[in-house]
């Protein structure tokens, strides 16, 4: 070969059809890393036994008899679902800075692919895992009382994922910047608890103080949560002073919310956040 000679060299195409390969690779990697590390398995079916029967015992005895009719573990149910997706899928997230400190996610982002579709995968990747992990707790719905039924299942299941796509994209936008572990946990805890503890996912939304009251109606959370408990207590015999007290629903002065807006309000936020992600990955070196 001479020096004036030229090499070529062929790149990928582009267009949807390379995309979407480019999602199914990053989720198939997504699911292999959560299948294949027998610590995070186990993990994923200690903890939501110890948040339903554990925490839910433990906190059951101090409302024992204000509930009438009702086992304290069957209302945080749906409570304890979405803690358990939520954390799951900000833990997903935090793949990416691990990628970023081991070089990894340079070559990803250096090859000739596009980032969005790359975004993409991961929180698809992290909402699927996460999700995975909500089974295992709705598996459990029988020892605390709620029916297995289909359409209460599938709607859970539904609702599970749009939460876990939603806190995933949040936690892929907050990794975009993340030099290391540390940091990112620490802007998870500060951001993510507060967020957990006023979704009402472990106390009604009914009778709070105006100042709980307004910061419950604007925590993005509470609009995964609500839906969730909505959809259980329609399947469950209780009285109606029972289920006005313990599942109010979200109420905007003086009107509640219906569950049809409340999800279309979570899926506008996941779009927009998986917008701002893929943007700041975009503008990542």
């Amino acid at each position: 070969m001479t020096a004036t000679e030229v090499v070529s060299v062929t790149l990928p195409k582009g267009g949807a059809a390379h995309d979407l390969r480019v999602i199914r690779i990053v989720l198939h990697r997504e699911l292999l890393r959560f299948f294949n590390d027998r610590a995070r398995l186990l993990s994923s079916l200690v903890q939501p036994v110890l948040w339903l029967f554990v925490m839910g015992t433990g906190l059951g005895s101090l409302v024992q008899g204000a509930i009438p009719g009702l086992d304290y573990r069957t209302f945080i149910f749906p409570g304890m679902i979405s803690m358990t997706v939520i954390m799951t899928g900000m833990f997903s997230a935090a793949s990416i800075v691990w990628d970023r400190e081991f070089g990894f996610l340079r070559e990803m982002l250096v090859a000739p692919v596009s980032r969005g579709a790359i975004v993409l995968g991961k929180v698809l990747g992290g909402a699927v895992v996460a999700t995975a992990q909500g089974v295992i707790i709705l598996a459990l719905a029988g020892l605390v009382g709620i029916p297995y039924a289909p359409g209460l299942l599938l709607t859970l299941l539904g609702e599970m994922f749009l939460a876990a796509f939603t806190i995933t994209a949040f936690g892929t936008l907050l990794a975009a910047r993340m030099k290391s572990m540390q940091s990112f946990f620490g802007v998870m805890q500060m951001a993510i608890m507060p967020m957990v503890f006023l979704s009402g996912a472990m106390f009604p939304l009914a009778n709070l103080p105006s100042w709980l009251h307004v910061l419950t109606t604007v925590n993005p959370l509470t609009y995964a949560v609500d839906p969730m408990r909505s959809a259980v207590f329609s399947h469950l015999d209780v009285a109606p002073q029972v289920d006005a007290m313990l599942n109010p629903g979200v109420v905007w002065f003086g009107w509640r919310l219906p569950v049809g807006l409340e999800l279309g309000l979570v899926t506008m936020l996941a779009l927009g956040l998986l917008w701002v992600a893929i943007a700041q990955f975009r503008r990542t070196d």
